[in-house]
């Protein structure tokens, strides 16, 4: 075992995605999970590098190959399909250069690190921030038996070959990111992405049912541009508005001022990064219970797990009658960055033992 390891002061490689900054100005759950892990190890005294676009902003030593596709679209208007396979190329290829000089790589993108990694994906750690129920994962683990991975959840990690499986680590968020909201603009809340997957189409309808407003918010999906025209748009009105994507402070007004965060969604959740977003302001979660929606919310104490639409609406008549500060505090035991830092080391600590052994 390595020196820093033994003194459990680790020199430790977190590699981004290319395609926004770390941490992103507004989509970007994934970038903003690397940022503040990244932080929060920092904080917690370890020896952290970030990979990431140039656009980046972190407290740790950042190397970069070069501006994010969020950043070159900004200034370039439309940019070639294979743009974020350059840029990812570019970064993997300076990450490759410099593998000796970690005691572990974390790595957070798709497909191309484990074959940059070669003889050190045994002191690495790869997490997918996807489903992992798809053809192209079934292919890619069937390939690379060997590369260590840490699911996000339990849900997620039951689609992974038990080979690959290093851990399971729940998301966290700064902890003063958000604090604790009243509830008291007397309106539902979305956030989410304008598509099938997420179903604001069904969150307008329970809003609806329940007589209440809704404010949803979120960009419209580039992979699906009709969904919002088709079923969203025509809703559109006093009751039922759409804001569009929200920086931190926004997130916090629409959050801390909701009755409760509808999370309709509609496919395998590998994690859901809004729930814990909406209890470190208090608020409470009603979810539909598919994916990890179980391993987030306590029903009855930091929301309602549902399954129809009826349920739903009575869910929402009963959100007002939860505790917030019980539900900040549930956050603040099991969903902050701190926490998420404290079990990746111990992943860590667990990969380079069995590397060196």
């Amino acid at each position: 075992m390595t020196d820093a390891a033994t003194n459990h002061r680790l020199r430790i490689a977190q590699v981004a995605p290319v395609i926004f900054p770390t941490p992103p100005t507004g989509s970007g759950g994934t970038e903003r999970v690397v940022h503040d892990l990244t932080e929060a190890l920092v904080g917690q005294g370890h020896d952290v590098t970030l990979f990431a676009p140039s656009d980046s902003v972190t407290s740790a030593r950042l190397i970069s190959a070069g501006p994010s596709l969020a950043a070159l679209k900004r200034s370039r208007g439309d940019v070639a399909p294979g743009v974020p396979a350059a840029l990812e190329a570019m970064q993997l290829d300076l990450l490759g250069a410099r593998l000796d000089r970690f005691d572990i790589i974390h790595c957070h993108g798709e497909f191309a690190h484990a074959a940059v990694l070669g003889a050190a994906r045994s002191r690495s750690i790869t997490t997918v921030h996807w489903r992992l129920d798809e053809c192209d994962r079934e292919l890619f683990f069937g390939h690379f038996a060997d590369l260590p991975v840490a699911a996000i959840s339990a849900s997620q990690a039951s689609a992974l070959p038990r080979a690959n499986l290093a851990g399971i680590v729940h998301h966290g968020i700064a902890r003063d990111r958000y604090t604790l909201g009243d509830g008291a603009g007397g309106y539902l809340a979305f956030i989410g992405r304008m598509t099938d997957q997420k179903r604001p189409d069904r969150a307008i309808a329970i809003a609806t049912a329940a007589g209440m407003p809704l404010r949803l918010a979120g960009a419209v999906d580039v992979g699906n541009p009709t969904y919002f025209e088709r079923h969203v748009a025509p809703a559109l009105g006093d009751t039922i508005t759409h804001v569009g994507e929200l920086d931190d402070k926004a997130k916090q007004q629409l959050l801390g001022g909701a009755v409760a965060l509808l999370f309709p969604i509609d496919w395998p959740e590998p994690f859901g990064l809004v729930m814990i977003e909406a209890m470190a302001c208090g608020t409470p979660v009603i979810a539909w219970d598919k994916g990890s929606v179980r391993e987030i919310i306590e029903p009855g104490v930091t929301g309602f797990i549902v399954s129809s639409k009826a349920d739903a609406i009575a869910a929402v008549a009963q959100a007002a009658a939860l505790d917030r500060g019980a539900i900040r505090r549930a956050f603040e035991a099991r969903f902050t960055a701190e926490r998420m830092a404290r079990a990746y080391v111990d992943l860590y600590m667990a990969q380079i033992a069995g590397a060196t052994a």
